[in-house]
């Protein structure tokens, strides 16, 4: 065998070796990034943001107050709401108490006059009544007396009924409908109240202040992401594991995890993994293809130290 030959065979043999041990080495280690859980704070209005009260990079408190945005247009929403309980409660409290003793006074007299001229209007009726049938007034006397003494009537029974009305009291259906618009009214005013507070961006968890996308005097739509925080708690490794050992996985597996730039190994729990390969579907790979699918996994860092997110990590799989 030619010398050259020689050296080429055994070239192409070392790298061949080469290559599979780094294909073994990859296919038993899953690799990701250190990630923490990130609570997300959302607008629930758009609004201008008048206030910025903390900072990027800044760790905060579960209840502290981030940043505020514009509240003149719903303190104008909340003062209507409650000038409609007002007016609500008023409207109960009247038909609660009924009528005062005034309203009852001026109603017995309205009474007293309108009998008093159905009393008259009764008399001339029948005094032109007689004359009619003595022939001394014509029949539109008559008929003239006979509507003053219904309009007089229909005036009495209206007084009467009105005086009823006051002194039997309000109808219990009246009372519950008063009262189920002023707990409406009410409602309304607690909701005002919530839309209120949360013009006041708060965190909702300790943690790491990690984004704050916009500034003072930008308005923001509803839904807008306005900031980050990562949370105050174990961190974990996102990784993908290689297609050959997700049947060997199950939740609660323990493994050996390497951080980039920390010497000590650390361990992690398997918490999650997901049902389903990332990228190409398996159905449309061959035996040789599929080995190549990864499935995204979530790995949890058992007494980490604090280490911050979104650096390098190995999971290995095969110890």
């Amino acid at each position: 065998m030619h010398k050259n030959q020689f050296f080429e065979i055994l070239l192409l043999l070392i790298l061949s070796l080469t290559l599979t041990a780094c294909q073994n080495n990859q296919s038993s280690t899953a690799l990701g990034t250190l990630e923490r859980d990130r609570v997300i704070l959302k607008t629930t209005v758009s609004e201008v943001i008048v206030d910025k009260f903390i900072t990027e990079g800044t760790h905060v408190t579960k209840g502290t107050v981030i940043m505020k945005l514009s509240d003149a247009r719903q303190n104008a929403i909340l003062a209507k709401a409650e000038a409609q309980l007002a007016i609500a409660v008023a409207q109960f409290d009247k038909l609660h108490n009924g009528a005062r003793i005034e309203d009852i006074d001026v109603a017995k007299s309205k009474v007293n006059g309108s009998h008093a001229v159905l009393i008259a209007a009764q008399k001339e009726y029948n005094r032109n009544k007689k004359l009619k049938k003595q022939g001394l007034i014509p029949q539109n006397t008559l008929d003239t007396s006979l509507a003053n003494r219904d309009s007089a009537q229909a005036g009495f029974t209206t007084a009467t009924e009105q005086l009823l009305a006051l002194t039997n009291g309000t109808r219990k259906e009246d009372l519950d409908q008063a009262e189920a618009t002023v707990n409406a009214a009410k409602a309304q005013v607690d909701l005002e109240i919530i839309r209120l507070s949360e013009l006041s961006i708060v965190a909702t968890r300790d943690g790491y202040l990690d984004s704050l996308p916009f500034h003072v005097g930008e308005r923001v739509n509803a839904g807008s992401v306005v900031a980050v925080i990562l949370v105050n708690s174990q961190p974990y490794a996102r990784v993908y594991v290689p297609e050959p050992y997700r049947v060997k996985l199950k939740v609660g597996d323990k493994f050996t995890v390497r951080v980039d730039g920390f010497d000590e190994n650390l361990t992690g729990q398997l918490r999650w993994i997901d049902s389903s390969p990332s990228f190409t579907p398996y159905y449309a790979l061959n035996s040789e293809d599929r080995s190549r699918l990864v499935y995204l996994a979530e790995v949890k860092i058992i007494d980490a130290p604090h280490l911050p997110a979104g650096i390098p990590v190995q999971v290995i799989l095969d110890e």
